[in-house]
């Protein structure tokens, strides 16, 4: 029993390495070197030789970003396209800074877990199920030093419900986790979505998709 207990767990976790989102590295470190002539599914490796410790510093969490916008928010990331020693090490971040009443809107990680901590103010935040599971709400109102975790690919979201600004730091499970904010993917798309599409997928007259497929969809990132 207790050979086919441990036989379980190293299969378990063979299978969890098999089907990771990000590949392992099989170096140190992989810092990334852009190369506009080839396309590959990841990010070329610079020279180890020359790499430096700046490559592994980001400083663009230092100063708040600007909240001045119809959102209320600023989404700053630390993905490997900003922060290139992220490159083969599964992990990012960002820094989302919010006006009283500002939103992140809903949106998903197709590729990665988040995990959010609120360092300043008050914050509603949810995420929402599959429709496996009923679409359903999970939400809570996060207070400073609460940590909240947003399960890989699921719509969520995060509102400043307070009177004064707020401020979180996120890390994603991946180095380029991706993002598509629902409303701008759905009503924002170039070309759009045919309005015979939206008008029956949430059963509204076309007037009301003509009237949201002609607003300017801000992107906070």
């Amino acid at each position: 029993m207790k050979f086919r207990l441990i036989s379980l767990l190293i299969l378990a976790l063979a299978t969890a390495t098999a089907f990771a989102y990000d590949p392992s590295p099989l170096q140190d470190f992989c810092v990334t070197i852009n190369d506009p002539k080839v396309f590959v599914n990841g990010k070329f490796c610079k020279d180890p030789k020359q790499v430096t410790a700046d490559d592994f510093l980001f400083k663009g969490f230092r100063y708040p970003g600007n909240t001045a916008n119809p959102l209320g928010s600023k989404v700053t990331p630390a993905f490997v396209d900003q922060f290139p020693g992220l490159n083969t090490l599964g992990i990012s971040m960002a820094r989302v800074d919010f006006a009283p009443s500002g939103l992140n809107p809903p949106h998903t990680h197709p590729r990665g877990t988040e995990i959010l901590v609120v360092v300043e103010g008050t914050l509603l935040v949810g995420f929402v199920t599959s429709n496996q599971l009923n679409n359903t709400l999970h939400t809570k109102v996060l207070y400073k030093g609460d940590v909240f975790v947003f399960p890989i690919g699921l719509i969520h979201f995060q509102l400043n419900i307070g009177k004064t600004p707020a401020l979180a730091f996120a890390a994603l499970s991946s180095q380029n986790p991706g993002l598509i904010t629902i409303a701008n993917a759905v009503f924002g798309s170039k070309p759009p979505i045919s309005a015979d599409v939206l008008t029956k997928a949430f059963q509204v007259d076309k007037k009301v998709v003509d009237y949201l497929q002609a607003q300017f969809w801000y992107d906070n990132n």
